[in-house]
């Protein structure tokens, strides 16, 4: 064989492992952003998002040993782990997205807006979780998201190598563990709105009970929308921070490990 046959051979021989690498980190990427906040968004493009797992895949491949190797050895168990995993890992941080909608309904049920702009998204929801949503995805891409994404996936395959998966009463008692921190992260979120709606509640039937001829929800109700207007702008920068610094934290430890 020729010098420059041979090296031929050689380079389609990377580039087929190069492939086969990019592949395997495809697989696990993929899932991730069809699920991950800001990126796996309904409202954003079929072939953008693609475009996106592309990039994120060519910035992921280098940086992770053995992919290709694993693909070789086991590629039929590849494309069920791969997936699986990385539905793991973006349906963690999707949670801490739901946990935001969560606490925007509780705040908007409890002072009457939970049907002013609720078609605002690709999902009907009311309007204080719309913009709470929209706040802290946005605060979260300018925080740098994207690069805090790139490294989750990096450092992913410690935990959880390519070809290798939790069993399934880990992973249940995983999904569990985080349902329960998002709702109760919800309702820490919306605890001033409920306990102004608690407040506003009992001072009502006071009155009403001391002056049973005055159509009480008729002076109430303006007044309780004005003031769930005021609290939520009073207190959305602060719940929006204190959001984002959870989702930092799970950010940089989706899976709760010790």
């Amino acid at each position: 064989m020729s010098p420059l046959a041979a090296a031929l051979a050689a380079a389609l021989a990377a580039a087929g492992e190069a492939a086969s690498a990019g592949f395997a980190v495809f697989l696990r990427v993929g899932a991730v952003l069809a699920v991950a906040p800001a990126f796996g968004e309904a409202i954003l493009p079929l072939r953008f998002r693609l475009a996106l797992a592309v990039g994120f895949t060519l910035v992921v491949a280098p940086a992770v040993p053995g992919a290709g190797e694993a693909m070789a050895r086991a590629p039929l168990r590849l494309l069920f782990t791969e997936p699986l995993a990385g539905l793991v890992l973006g349906l963690a941080l999707r949670l801490m997205v739901q946990a935001l909608q969560i606490a925007g309904a509780m705040a908007a049920q409890a002072v009457s807006l939970s049907q002013v702009l609720g078609n605002g998204g690709p999902e009907p929801q009311p309007a204080i979780g719309q913009l709470l949503l929209a706040a802290g995805l946005a605060l979260a891409v300018a925080a740098g998201l994207h690069v805090h994404l790139a490294q989750l996936l990096v450092l992913s395959y410690g935990p959880m190598p390519a070809g290798r998966l939790a069993s399934g009463a880990e992973l249940a008692a995983w999904g569990q563990a985080q349902a329960g921190h998002a709702f109760a992260l919800a309702f820490g979120l919306a605890a001033p709105f409920t306990a102004a709606a608690l407040v506003y509640n009992l001072a009502l039937g006071i009155i009403s009970r001391a002056m049973p001829q005055l159509m009480v929800a008729f002076v109430g109700a303006p007044a309780l929308t004005l003031g769930g207007l005021a609290l939520l702008a009073l207190a959305a920068p602060g719940l929006v921070g204190l959001w984002l610094a959870a989702f930092g934290d799970r950010l940089a430890d989706p899976l709760g490990l010790p």
